[in-house]
């Protein structure tokens, strides 16, 4: 019973001990490695005339421009490719051929190494506005490498060649 006794209060006094530096730096380490940061927000260029000359970004597709934000674009859905623009500098993103197929052979989804974006837009609301040309309620959705959304804006999709 006796060595009981000894055997428990060595215990008790082993849990109740402080924790070394060693011990208290790596347990803190270990906590932010595992924290995801907020996602920031993101902040999208207009895509404009001169840009799409720039990078040849001349064909069928879709373009999205946010509600309340003006006739600008602001995304470029492709056939293969789309594009967004993020601190001044023009995104490629690849077109996910798995995706659904939205109007001029844009797809709703297209991959990039730092984005992802998803362009949701509602057929059956299309309305012609010109000569192979015509404008959806439309959604598009951003997120970062992480799977956080990053933007999420509704407005317009213009679609056509």
């Amino acid at each position: 019973m006796r060595s009981l006794a000894l055997t428990l209060v060595a215990v008790l006094a082993a849990c109740s001990s402080e924790p070394t530096e060693e011990e208290r730096a790596a347990a803190v380490a270990e906590v932010e490695a595992h924290q995801t940061p907020p996602a920031q927000p993101l902040e999208l260029g207009a895509i404009r005339y001169r840009e799409i000359e720039k990078h040849e970004l001349y064909g069928a597709g879709c373009s999205f421009a946010p509600a309340g934000g003006g006739l600008a674009a602001v995304a470029l859905a492709m056939p293969d490719t789309g594009h967004i623009i993020v601190d001044g500098e023009m995104l490629t993103l690849a077109a996910d051929k798995g995706s659904a197929e939205l109007p001029y052979l844009a797809r709703s989804k297209y991959d990039g190494t730092e984005h992802s974006m998803e362009l949701d837009l509602d057929q059956d609301a299309g309305e012609e506005v010109g000569a192979e040309v015509s404008d959806y309620p439309a959604t598009l959705t951003i997120r970062n490498a992480r799977d956080q959304i990053v933007y999420n804006q509704s407005g317009i999709a213009q679609c056509g060649v």
